[in-house]
């Protein structure tokens, strides 16, 4: 298999935006994608609340903008996906996507709203190795609107308590999935695979930039310990990013079932020794091991029961059944009652006020990143007739 190209760049606050355009650049993204066609920014929303290293960064939303329109792709949309767990609306508001998109004038949808987008059956072309099986009766059901379009995936680097690393390949899931994608959670890992084999049939365009300045440590992609590690990385191939990623983090690359099937079946590199770093300190890169290590917390220690352990034959019982919405109640108490307001939100507040990604997100709070990262004031070039939903629809 050749060689799949991967940029990581140590970056700063104050230069985050040309950092990200130069990252951009050395990855390949103006090739990777179609001219003439919309791309679709494919924001990572793992929790609603601003916990960091789970969520897609203002600055990386804002410099993937910035890039894309420096390299002459202008139609620029954004798609948000409704999850059991996290709330959209919330999330792209506690996150602070809303301001940038009313000032680059970039459309919002919602897969999970039938005026934006319709779901439709698919019948892939590869051979799929899960979806076909779990969705037999409704058959395989994607959005229309993702169809002949880019799409730039922005994951963080961090843990998952199923998945073990999560990155670009697990960022489709809630994009090109509705609803019933917890049906998928007992053979996750090919499902990311099917999922991936889809997007290179029905997308113009594949890219991902992912976040590391402040990675994610410990039982994600909620719950994390976070490590301010400086780096950002951006790559054509979503096996090869993933694959950069975890072995950052420590991890065998190829010892993570969703990276070696991808790589098997020719869907992108999961090797690192086939991977081409490109940068300012590759050599640097290759030797990055943080020593991460998943965990468990409340969240895990059902999901491992229920999804791979004995119970997983009752599945069907109490996942396709109303007896879904007393685990999504569980969840919804577990993370939003208690470890946000009584852990959680404690270290978002130190992270913030004392490290410089927390201070620079503090900024884009306040509206006021501009004199941060020396970004413009006003809105460039957008699409033209950019509709932006507030957290209160």
């Amino acid at each position: 298999m050749a060689k799949s190209k991967v940029a990581v760049l140590k970056v700063k606050p104050e230069s985050i935006l040309k950092d990200t355009e130069r990252l951009c650049e050395l990855a390949g993204m103006k090739q990777a994608l179609a001219s003439g066609h919309t791309t679709i920014l494919k924001d990572n929303i793992s929790w609603h609340y601003p916990f960091p290293g789970a969520n897609t960064t203002p600055w990386q939303m804002e410099g993937t903008i910035l890039a894309l329109q420096h390299a002459g792709l202008t139609d620029i949309s954004c798609v948000q996906n409704k999850t059991v767990v996290t709330n959209a609306f919330k999330g792209e508001d506690l996150n602070h996507y809303l301001p940038l998109f009313r000032k680059y004038d970039i459309p919002v949808l919602y897969n999970f709203k039938e005026s934006d987008m319709k779901w439709v059956e698919y019948r892939p072309k590869a051979r799929m190795h899960v979806l076909h099986k779990i969705f037999h009766d409704e058959g395989i059901r994607i959005p229309d609107y993702f169809f002949d379009k880019n799409i730039v995936h922005l994951p963080t680097v961090k843990c998952h308590i199923y998945t073990t690393t999560t990155g670009a390949m697990k960022n489709a899931f809630g994009g090109l999935l509705a609803t019933k994608r917890h049906y998928t959670h007992s053979w996750i890992h090919r499902t990311l695979v099917d999922l991936l084999a889809i997007q290179k049939e029905i997308h113009s365009g594949l890219f991902a930039i992912m976040d590391g300045t402040t990675a994610g440590n410990g039982p994600g992609p909620r719950t994390m310990i976070p490590v301010v590690k400086d780096y950002m990385l951006a790559s054509a191939d979503q096996v090869a990013i993933d694959a950069v990623a975890a072995k950052m983090m420590g991890f065998d690359p190829m010892s993570l079932e969703y990276i070696k099937v991808a790589h098997d079946d020719g869907l992108g590199v999961g090797d690192p020794r086939d991977i081409e770093i490109v940068g300012d300190d590759a050599d640097q890169v290759r030797h990055e091991s943080w020593g991460f290590h998943v965990g468990d917390n409340g969240a895990s220690v059902v999901g491992d029961l229920m999804w791979f352990g004995p119970m997983k034959r009752f599945q069907k019982l109490f996942f396709h059944t109303p007896l879904v919405n007393a685990f999504i109640f569980g969840s919804e108490a577990y993370h939003d009652y208690y470890r946000w307001p009584l852990k959680d939100r404690r270290t978002f507040e130190t992270w913030k006020a004392e490290t410089a990604w927390g201070r620079l997100f503090g900024a884009y709070e306040r509206g006021e990143a501009d004199r941060v990262t020396g970004g413009r004031g006003a809105a460039g070039a957008g699409n033209g007739g950019g509709r932006v939903q507030s957290s209160a629809e």
